[in-house]
């Protein structure tokens, strides 16, 4: 036996050492997009039915500038990353998968207006979908989470029999909580957001198998469980608790900011949470690491609780095929062997012939 082949039977004998934490993911339109040691992997399945595997080779903002890796700089700085390459994944899904529908019915008579958009917009349909979105989800977001409470506030407070301001930032924060789950939940209703859903249940119990070392099949990531503590849904509903926390504490300390209303007091007030978001998206962002390596811990466990009852809202139990797609993500990123197209499975016809 050669040095080299006894090498490779010897690193085939090892057994596989498992990267807790160095695996994140996100939900696509009809895919999943993984994060690893060997990059960004987004698996897609296509509206013919086969599944399509692409490496994104990208460069974390701290591999470009260190500093930013440091702790409570890396939390601020990867929140903005991951928001802005989760949405480019997004859009390019949702091009694939509508392009392909498209496609699939170009044998039927196009309307007018079918036509003249894919005369004069062509490609650019996708990025004026994507920003027109964008801006609606914004103007949504401060409608609903921003103005709405503090109206609401001022509501009860005008009708209370005593004065609330110091409790302003509670009673607001409570407010958002309700409406972002009640928001989240009436979005599981709708059924492509469903299957979103389904999707971040598959990436969820894909990570989960991966770090229990068990291997990538379909009957051992089915068994897993879908919610994660490092999930991005439990980032952001445990942002939303600490602004609460840390809001009624500052208010507490300097009552004023609330119950002065004059603009110079509005703007000092504004400049405050600005400042204050950086630092909450700072001890979220550790914490949720923290917790990812630390799942046994009890501490960690009660208060990973709000986010993980959350993600029984965000994820779903998938179906084999959607699995199948997070397993295919997911040994991309890990840079172990994938295919980069897996043709749809034809049905095997089961008609019997006619007896005599």
């Amino acid at each position: 036996m050669t040095n080299t082949t006894q090498q490779m039977a010897e690193a085939e004998a090892e057994p596989e050492k498992i990267l807790i934490g160095a695996v994140g993911g996100e939900a696509l339109m009809e895919g999943i997009m993984m994060r690893g040691p060997k990059g960004a992997a987004v698996a897609l399945r296509l509206p013919d039915g086969s599944i399509e595997t692409e490496i994104k080779q990208t460069k974390l903002p701290s591999e470009r500038f260190k500093p930013l890796g440091w702790p409570l700089l890396r939390g601020p700085v990867s929140f903005i990353y991951s928001m802005v390459f989760g949405y480019k994944c997004m859009m390019e899904a949702a091009e694939k998968t509508t392009l392909g529908e498209l496609e699939a019915g170009e044998g039927e008579e196009l309307s007018k207006l079918d036509r003249w958009i894919e005369e004069h917009l062509g490609d650019k349909l996708m990025a004026i979908v994507g920003v027109l979105g964008t801006v609606l989800g914004v103007a949504l977001a401060l409608g609903l989470f921003v103005y709405a409470p503090k109206l609401l506030f001022d509501l009860i407070d005008k009708n209370a029999p005593g004065d609330l301001t110091r409790f302003a930032p509670l009673i607001q924060g409570g407010v958002r909580v309700l409406l972002f789950v009640g928001y989240m939940f009436v979005m599981s209703l709708i059924k492509d957001i469903r299957r979103v859903f389904q999707y971040h249940g598959a990436e969820h119990k894909s990570i989960f198998c991966y770090e229990s070392g068990l291997p990538l099949t379909v009957e051992n990531v089915r068994s897993q469980s879908r919610l994660h503590p490092r999930c991005g849904t439990s980032f952001l509903f445990l942002m939303i608790l600490l602004s609460i926390l840390l809001s009624s504490a500052v208010v507490m300390l300097f009552p004023v900011l609330e119950s002065d209303k004059s603009f110079q007091m509005r703007l000092i007030w504004t400049a405050v949470k600005l400042v204050q978001f950086p630092v909450i998206m700072s001890l979220g962002y550790e914490f949720i690491r923290f917790a990812g390596r630390h799942l046994t811990n009890p501490l960690v466990r009660i208060i990973s609780c709000p986010g993980l009852l959350m993600q029984r809202i965000t994820t779903k139990e998938p179906s084999d095929d959607i699995i199948e797609v997070g397993i295919e993500a997911l040994k991309a990123a890990l840079g172990k062997p994938y295919q980069a197209k897996i043709p749809a499975k034809q049905e095997e016809e089961d008609e019997a012939e006619p007896t005599p």
